[in-house]
């Protein structure tokens, strides 16, 4: 799927904000026209779900619109109910949930990956170290060719361009990762903070894991930062990262796998785990999933029906189409987990809206 096809896959699900009786309409999935339900949030998974829905469509006629707006948004809209579902990458800790009257749950994991436009220079010919990155990010280290760069790349010819930091100018989940991770490795990151929006030192910014895909690309100089799906289907260079072991490791789907291998979810209430920086040789640093938010207590027992019936299908028919993206399927134990949450997803009556298969 390229770019214009995703765009054009995104205008077809995304829609207007709905008000809170539209959220979803539902007359069985295999009922005349299908079951509708409208989510928002992230973008991060947004080719995945735009995916899933043309699939599920064509075999259920249950519709999605989804509105790839940034998590930040998705997580207003699903408070404001004014959406089925809210879809974010920067989890909310199990204080926020109980706040809010919210159930969270995992969908699939991903990794964010620093993407480059340097001419002549192909993806993995250029290392970075998180400081590094967190110096570029800070306005610290100006052009591709300065010592810090070149030490890490030697016998490597580094263009003599200044560079043109992107970032995103929206509250999401991929800046909430990409922050958290630089807080993390790069203590003077620690005047900027982790967040899905911060003040950034310097820099442009871009609208949507597409939008930062884009300026980078028409951008000679440039560095983003992109869910990886975003930087197979533009063609985008990415950096190789040291991770905790010390070693310069690609974004693939192994490298994301091998960040999660060591996760513990039995041990995160509500789901709420972080998988940056992670042990392991082959373990990607910018390593996250991305989660789904729905109210515990439905206001209609079949908004929220349907909008499990589409997760459950996905966690059953849907590893293929995530695999084909480079996204990380759940593994068998987790996606049972997931659907045993379920329960406390009721309807008015107080009983549990879906009975997974």
């Amino acid at each position: 799927m390229d770019r214009r096809l995703f765009l054009a896959l995104a205008a077809s699900l995304a829609v207007a904000a709905c008000s809170g009786g539209d959220a979803a309409k539902s007359d069985g999935a295999a009922g005349k026209g299908g079951a509708q339900i409208a989510g928002a949030g992230a973008t991060f998974p947004a080719p995945l779900y735009a995916k899933w829905a043309e699939a599920q469509r064509a075999e259920t006629r249950l519709t999605l619109n989804y509105q790839p707006i940034g998590s930040g948004g998705g997580i207003k809209q699903i408070k404001a109910r004014t959406v089925a579902f809210g879809a974010s990458d920067k989890p909310l800790k199990p204080e926020e949930l109980t706040e809010a009257g919210l159930a969270q749950f995992p969908t699939v994991i991903g990794g964010v990956v620093p993407i480059v436009n340097l001419p002549g220079l192909a993806a993995g010919q250029v290392r970075l170290t998180g400081p590094v990155l967190a110096d570029i990010y800070l306005g610290k280290v100006k052009k591709w060719n300065e010592p810090a760069l070149a030490a890490l790349n030697p016998g490597v010819a580094l263009p003599n361009l200044p560079i043109t930091v992107v970032h995103r100018s929206d509250g999401s989940g991929t800046t909430f990762l990409f922050t958290s991770y630089l807080a993390g490795v790069a203590p003077q990151w620690s005047s900027v903070g982790a967040s899905d929006a911060i003040a950034w030192p310097t820099g442009q910014g871009g609208k949507g894991n597409d939008g930062v895909a884009a300026y980078v690309k028409q951008t000679p100089g440039a560095i983003g930062y992109v869910e990886y799906a975003y930087a197979k289907q533009n063609g985008m260079a990415h950096a190789l990262l040291q991770n905790a072991a010390g070693t310069f490791v690609a974004p693939t789907a192994e490298t994301f796998a091998a960040a999660a291998a060591g996760a513990d979810w039995s041990k995160a209430p509500g789901f709420y785990l972080l998988l940056l920086n992670q042990q392991g040789a082959n373990a990607w640093p910018i390593t996250g999933a991305t989660f789904i938010l729905m109210h515990k207590a439905q206001a209609d027992a079949a908004t929220g029906r349907t909008v499990l019936t589409f997760f459950d299908w996905a966690y059953n028919k849907g590893d293929a189409a995530a695999n084909e993206l480079a996204y990380v399927p759940l593994p068998a134990d987790l996606k049972a987990r997931v659907r045993a949450s379920w329960a406390q997803i009721k309807g008015p009556d107080g009983q549990p809206v879906y009975a997974a298969r």
